[in-house]
């Protein structure tokens, strides 16, 4: 018998209407919270010169990328405590209160004063409020990252991740960038230092409106429902002298010597996921406006065709994960990117149209999101129901928030714009060689999400 018939015998049966529910929910939620988070990304220069002003632009620069990695940073605290929450009384409510907090905290950058404005204290609130908003992102990977995988049948597990992980971050991307369009338009030239950045992260209360909306419906995650109903069987019908066995601490049990071994394994490949993610997919604006000098049109153009190539690279990379396995579908992908991503970000600068500027970022975007799409399904199988969250919330945000500092360290390492493309070049070589290290000593764990059982923490 297969793997796959193995796992369909023991899955749990779910109507279809609940497991579209949870894959729309899950790709959704983290389409949002990256949506909040790309809207930074997309007026970086902007924030650079009003909140973190400097003779030297790449100095500018890398503040506003710093200001991101503080974002990052605080992600793994979100997933401890939202992954907790999860773990313990499900994921929907873990989501719902994640995906509000992060539109209330985008919304209210807004409103923030200048340094024109209010001097010193303006970079001070500023970075404050990313701090909170890393929290709330790190809550969304807790629980948008167990509750689909969690709900579809086996053989959709490995494109459900790609469709939630990369997919998720397609979508966020482009609907920044339809933002992006949107605000440049109605806010030309100088308007937009003025109105339109601060018009972009207002139009975070929408995700917030538009999380609680859908998430309110949600049904919860049938594997967890499943283990929650054994625990309660067993606290009624135990026998008093027989001692249950009771996750007291998902975290406590994460950190145990049963777990952390697997935890610091799975940094190498979240690391070199996440680093090739915001290199590329991350960078990709910036680049297009220092480097490529492309028109604010034709670069958002260009940003959400190149989302739309993440969403469908991502889904086959996922896919393809399913029929050759999580690990062999990581040494492939990686193969590929060690040789393909130094060589595209040293082409882009060559290009003589947009429309090769175009294809170069297109498929730049594809292969930076391709490593890690199936990177969710294998943290959700590296880890039992009671403490998936928790751990893959941990494991993803710990190995993204180091994979969050690549941008920030990129800007400081080159002198001026025009050492970018070679600088990238450099760093994504490196950090391929990571993730192919990752690749190779991993375990397969195809098969394996319905080991719901997980030892005393």
């Amino acid at each position: 018998m297969s793997v796959t018939t193995q796992e369909s015998a023991a899955a749990p049966e779910v109507n279809t209407r609940q497991v579209m529910g949870a894959v729309v929910a899950s790709c959704l939620g983290w389409a949002l919270d990256l949506f909040d988070l790309f809207v930074l990304l997309y007026v970086a220069p902007v924030v650079g010169r009003l909140f973190f002003p400097s003779e030297h632009a790449m100095l500018s620069l890398a503040a506003v990328y710093a200001s991101f990695a503080v974002t990052l940073l605080m992600r793994p605290l979100g997933s401890a405590w939202f992954g907790s929450y999860a773990d313990r009384h499900g994921r929907k409510g873990a989501m719902i209160l994640a995906v509000v907090g992060v539109g209330i905290s985008t919304a209210l950058f807004g409103v923030l004063p200048t340094v024109a404005q209010v001097g010193l204290v303006a970079p001070i609130l500023f970075l404050m409020l990313r701090l909170v908003q890393g929290v709330f992102v790190g809550g969304v990977v807790a629980s948008t990252h167990t509750i689909g995988t969690e709900s579809v049948a086996p053989k959709y597990r490995g494109a459900v991740s790609g469709l939630i992980g990369g997919g998720g971050a397609g979508l966020g991307a482009l609907l920044a960038s339809i933002v992006f369009l949107t605000m440049s338009s109605i806010f030309p030239g100088e308007l937009f230092d003025v109105w339109g950045w601060r018009c972009m992260f207002f139009t975070g209360i929408i995700s917030s409106v538009l999380g609680l909306f859908v998430f309110n419906s949600l049904e919860e995650s049938p594997l967890w429902k499943k283990l929650a109903a054994e625990k309660a069987a067993k606290a009624v019908n135990r026998d008093p002298s027989v001692p249950v066995e009771v996750i007291r601490s998902p975290i406590k049990t994460l950190f145990s010597s049963d777990y952390r071994g697997i935890l610091l394994v799975n940094l190498l490949l979240t690391i070199g996921g996440g680093s090739g993610y915001y290199l590329t997919s991350g960078y990709l604006p910036t680049f297009l406006k220092v480097v490529s000098h492309a028109p604010n049109g034709a670069a958002a153009a260009i940003l959400m065709t190149a989302s739309v190539g993440v969403l469908l690279a991502s889904v086959a990379a996922g896919h393809l994960s399913t029929f050759i396995g999580r690990k062999s579908a990581f040494i492939w992908i990686g193969l590929v990117r060690l040789i393909a991503l130094p060589a595209l970000f040293l082409l882009l600068p060559t290009a003589q149209s947009i429309t090769m500027i175009g294809v170069y970022a297109v498929v730049l975007s594809a292969l930076g999101s391709a490593g890690y799409a199936p990177i969710l399904i294998f943290l959700n199988e590296r880890f039992p129901t009671a403490i998936r969250a928790t751990g893959t919330g941990l494991s993803w945000n710990i190995g993204f928030a180091i994979g969050g500092m690549m941008p920030t360290a990129v800007s400081l390492v080159a002198k001026d714009a025009s050492e970018l493309p070679m600088t990238l070049a450099i760093f994504v070589g490196v950090i391929s060689v990571i993730f192919l290290a990752g690749a190779f000593i991993v375990p397969e764990t195809l098969g394996k999400l319905e080991n719901r059982s997980a030892r005393a923490g």
